[in-house]
């Protein structure tokens, strides 16, 4: 292996084609330099540099391996530099999970933001359920997701909630309750309900259920759907009603409708949290870095940081 050392002495001889120079400019003594030189040419295996009493001048061997010497020290100029960009959380690659998260503005102000600010980041960006969200950073797959509360334990993940809604009941603009300011969640304990998989999420799933428990009836889900978008077209076709995140409910539509409810539950059934988990044990500063970001944007107005 050469030594960058040798290659930078031998560059600024090859530059000044002066030995005295060369050390001058090296702050260092004519005589190793010399030294230097032949290790260096008896590294490369070819002489380098043509020497008499009175000149130095560059062998076409000599010349070729300045440009090499050049590219080598350059590469190894920015590959030092992007190291520190990673190692600041300013460049490298993030893989993020998620589930729907176009209805919440301040989130994608803050995904926004981090683009702008960190733009030699590059993402790879996946669509999944809560299941499929938790299983990725498990195995290493994902950096970071977004997500419901995912009902089973993760003990390698942390999770961090992001944001915080109430539940609404989504009825049919048709339905019998439609009119009311406030539905009384035992007052559909006969109707169908439409949501969404156990196996796609059982915190989420889970969540629902208890509330329905709470209201004095178990839910009789008449169909399943992969997406909530997807529960409410079901919900404005007729097949029932679903319990859903009250940011579904900032598209305006005119066959369905979305109502506070009324039951008897802790607060923390009643509303539905949207959650960021990564694994704890694993450095990442890119990670970090979008993570504050998320939290910034999160944050409600007024509310400082934590001392």
């Amino acid at each position: 292996m050469i030594e960058t050392r040798l290659l930078q002495q031998f560059i600024a001889v090859a530059e000044e084609l002066h030995f005295n120079r060369a050390a001058q400019r090296l702050h260092m003594a004519q005589p190793p330099l010399s030294q230097a030189i032949q290790r260096l040419e008896a590294q490369v295996g070819a002489s380098l540099l043509a020497r008499t009493n009175r000149s130095v001048a560059l062998t076409p061997a000599g010349a070729a391996f300045l440009e090499t010497a050049r590219r080598m020290l350059a590469a190894l100029d920015e590959g030092v530099a992007q190291a520190r960009r990673v190692a600041q959380g300013m460049e490298g690659h993030l893989t993020a999970t998620f589930v729907n998260i176009s209805p919440y503005e301040s989130l994608l102000r803050g995904l926004r933001r981090f683009r702008a600010t960190h733009p030699a980041v590059s993402f790879t960006l996946r669509e999944a359920t809560t299941r499929e969200q938790v299983e990725a950073l498990e195995l290493g797959r994902a950096d970071i997701g977004l997500m419901r509360h995912p009902g089973a334990s993760a003990p390698s993940l942390h999770f961090e909630t992001l944001l915080s809604e109430p539940v609404l009941i989504a009825l049919p603009a048709s339905h019998r309750l439609a009119d009311c300011g406030v539905v009384e969640l035992a007052a559909l304990r006969e109707d169908a309900f439409v949501a969404s998989a156990r196996t796609l999420g059982p915190g989420f799933h889970d969540q629902l259920v208890s509330l329905c428990l709470a209201a004095g009836f178990a839910p009789r889900v008449a169909q399943e759907a992969r997406r909530l978008e997807t529960v409410v077209a079901l919900v404005a076709g007729g097949f029932g009603a679903a319990l859903l995140p009250a940011s579904l409910a900032r598209e305006s539509r005119g066959d369905v409708v979305f109502r506070p409810i009324a039951v008897e539950a802790p607060d923390a059934l009643r509303r539905l949290d949207l959650l960021m988990a990564w694994r704890a044990c694993d450095a990442s500063p890119i990670r970090d870095s979008l993570i504050a970001a998320l939290r910034e944007a999160t944050r409600p107005v007024g509310q400082a940081d934590a001392a």
